[in-house]
């Protein structure tokens, strides 16, 4: 089939790389794509955010599968517009995407479908935000009630920088805070059969040690060897199926990719957030180990055949991403700058490792790959278990050079038993 996957980033990158490697795929488009997507897809030119423009893009591309990989263009409705033109488009509408672009509406969703999740009040006042504050105390955890890709959540022991987090949105949910270990778990749905993928573990924070601010996520692993192997099914039967069938009996049905960022706690399994497509960086090493073809997967769940699809494969070994950030980020990144060492990897590394592009362009005068955003590059590995995936990750980041960047180096550590 022909396929045409929206966005430009890591993940983007990641969901090309398998379809470029599924012999179902004839011809593969991305826009507006990468530096390194245009190695495995042909590269166009739109605004992901217009939905007339993407759908008049796929049907000139004569598109048999439309992936739209960001929130934002979900939200505001592209999956809508190509899929009244009649083309089969894997992502939910922009009814059912408020379950990432609202947190007050996936509360909502969770309470009517009785998800357990953090208590929590939903604020537009200052009086609220410091009742709210007051009420739960520190850790404090403040989130914009909209997208704020990834970066909208302040968790803190700092009531006043929790305060100014929650004044400088328009509405903010403030809730309890969720002890233990986070998990992301992907699920794929056609709106009524959901299939749970592997759980990833990611890492938010910018620096070692889970030190610094947030970020949209500094590296990622998979598989969890610390995790209960009861873990999916548990999630299954209370968050994700309860899920989509309260979205379906509002009439809103979602079908795409359902997110469910978990915190594992003292007092059983609780959902940190929803998101409404595949999460970066964790898809990186989720695909990593996925055996089924991925336009089969995707393609049932956009027509809705999903129940007939036969059990999902995957690989046995471990799979971790370092992603590799610019300058100054999770602030405003320095761009612009050359990327070096990309064929060394290629060379040296590969299949075992290899270099997925987030914020990178090939500079028109000299053209070489420069940066272009602040997460730049996810390096990811396979090995037969996470220590040998780190090890792997790691030589090739360090092949890479880009001046003033930064990287997280315990990526896996501890769930490799390395620290």
């Amino acid at each position: 089939m022909k396929v045409l996957v929206i966005g430009g980033g890591a993940r983007e990158h990641a969901l090309c790389r398998s379809l470029s490697l599924d012999p179902d795929v004839t011809a593969l488009h991305c826009a507006p794509g990468n530096a390194g997507i245009a190695e495995v897809a042909e590269l166009h030119t739109v605004d992901a955010l217009d939905g007339a423009a993407v759908a008049d893009l796929a049907q000139r591309l004569e598109a048999e599968l439309v992936i739209v990989g960001p929130e934002a263009p979900l939200v505001a409705g592209v999956a809508d517009a190509v899929r009244e033109r009649g083309i089969p488009v894997f992502g939910p509408s922009a009814q059912a995407a408020e379950l990432e672009g609202s947190k007050a509406f996936a509360k909502d969703v969770m309470a009517a479908a009785g998800v357990p999740t953090a208590r929590s009040y939903l604020c537009t006042t200052p009086a609220e935000i410091n009742e709210a504050l007051d009420a739960f105390g520190a850790p404090y955890v403040v989130k914009d009630d909209g997208l704020a890709a990834g970066k909208g959540v302040v968790v803190t022991e700092d009531v006043e920088a929790a305060r100014a987090h929650a004044l400088a949105c328009d509405r903010v949910v403030i809730e309890e805070f969720l002890d233990g270990p986070e998990v992301s778990l992907f699920a794929v749905t056609d709106g009524e059969t959901v299939v749970p993928l592997q759980p990833a573990q990611d890492f938010k924070r910018a620096h070692d040690a889970d030190q610094g601010p947030n970020t949209g996520g500094m590296g990622a692993y998979s598989p969890l060897p610390w995790a209960d192997p009861k873990l999916v099914d548990e999630v299954m039967r209370t968050v994700l199926q309860p899920t989509v069938d309260e979205l379906r009996r509002r009439g809103t049905p979602f079908s795409g990719l359902l997110y469910a960022g978990l915190a594992i706690t003292s007092r059983g399994v609780r959902v940190i957030e929803f998101n409404a497509r595949f999460g970066d960086p964790e898809t990186q090493v989720v695909l990593a180990r996925l055996r089924t073809p991925l336009s089969a997967l995707l393609r049932a769940a956009a027509t809705g055949t999903l129940a007939s699809l036969p059990p999902l494969r995957w690989s046995d070994d471990a799979a971790v991403t370092v992603v590799v950030a610019a300058h100054n980020y999770p602030g405003t990144p320095r761009t612009g700058d050359p990327i070096g060492g990309l064929t060394d990897v290629a060379e040296k590394d590969a299949p075992g490792a290899y270099v997925l592009h987030a914020g990178t362009k090939r500079d028109d005068a000299t053209g070489e790959v420069v940066s272009a955003g602040g997460r730049v590059l996810s390096v990811t590995a396979t090995g037969g278990d996470l220590a040998a995936a780190r090890e792997r990750a790691y030589r090739a980041v360090g092949r890479l050079t880009l001046d003033g960047s930064h990287h997280r180096t315990d990526i896996a550590a501890r769930a490799a038993g390395e620290s």
